[in-house]
């Protein structure tokens, strides 16, 4: 608030430092004639008096509950101007902004605790949707060994919009190609045939509910399935020697791709 002693009036620097607004902002509302000081010094320097420090002040306080120039100078200089009646309306966009705010924090919390956890599910959510057999604690696992990949950070930004609904239609959709390659391993659907390089492009856009999947890359996760000692049993478990054939399906698309399987990587 303006202070008695200024009735000399103060310079724009002191005026900037006092209302925390800056110098240029103070220029140009006098090049506006939205508050101009009242004095000059010989030099022609602004100098600014207590009344004008009040209209500053009520013009910095107009303009932090987001009022445009134009309407803080219809308040201050329209007597006719409903005063009340602007600042409700003003009220009412800050209340819709604040409700905008707190939902945009409600999402960052959400994409932080999916970057942690991997799956915002509970343990019982977890279960109902991928099965009594679910591990709860695969995604801290997978979290701590893939949590610093890009892939990690595709499948958090996946997983913070997705609720047990969403997750379910992932889990139909990984449980329905699991059965159709199992039943076309029993039907002798060879490596290389295009029913084969069907279910690989299959495999490619169910898994993309995670995070997207290069042929490259897919040809990395063959290896792995058959590998790994979990994700070996999960297939072996669905038909015995599910795994190698699912390496054997992928590596031949990916030859007819011009894709080495030897060589292939994850990128």
């Amino acid at each position: 608030m303006p202070d008695p002693t200024d009735a000399d009036g103060l310079p724009v620097g002191q005026v900037s430092t006092r209302l925390g607004v800056t110098v240029r902002a103070l220029h140009h509302w006098d090049e506006i004639g939205l508050a101009r000081p009242s004095l000059r010094t010989a030099a022609g320097y602004r100098l600014y008096t207590a009344g004008d420090l009040e209209r500053l002040h009520r013009i910095v306080v107009y303009r932090e509950i987001g009022l445009g120039l134009d309407r803080i100078r219809a308040v201050l200089d329209d007597s006719t101007a409903d005063v009340p009646g602007a600042l409700r309306a003003q009220r009412t966009q800050v209340a819709e902004r604040i409700e905008r705010l707190q939902q945009l924090g409600a999402g960052l919390d959400r994409m932080i605790d999916a970057h942690e956890r991997g799956l915002l599910l509970t343990a019982e959510q977890q279960a109902a949707v991928f099965g009594p057999q679910w591990d709860p604690d695969g995604p801290a696992r997978a979290r701590q060994r893939w949590g610093d990949t890009t892939q990690w950070r595709q499948y958090a930004e996946r997983s913070a919009s997705r609720g047990p609904e969403e997750w379910q239609a992932v889990a139909d959709a990984v449980a329905a190609l699991d059965r159709a390659l199992g039943d076309a391993m029993d039907a002798g659907v060879t490596p290389g045939s295009p029913e084969a390089g069907q279910l690989v492009e299959r495999h490619r856009e169910v898994f993309a509910s995670y995070f997207p999947l290069t042929r490259q890359m897919q040809v990395c996760l063959g290896r792995m399935y058959e590998a790994d000692p979990a994700f070996a049993a999960h297939y072996d478990g669905i038909r015995t020697g599910l795994a190698t054939w699912f390496r054997h399906i992928v590596d031949a698309d990916a030859r007819a791709h011009g894709i080495d399987p030897d060589t292939a990587t994850w990128e």
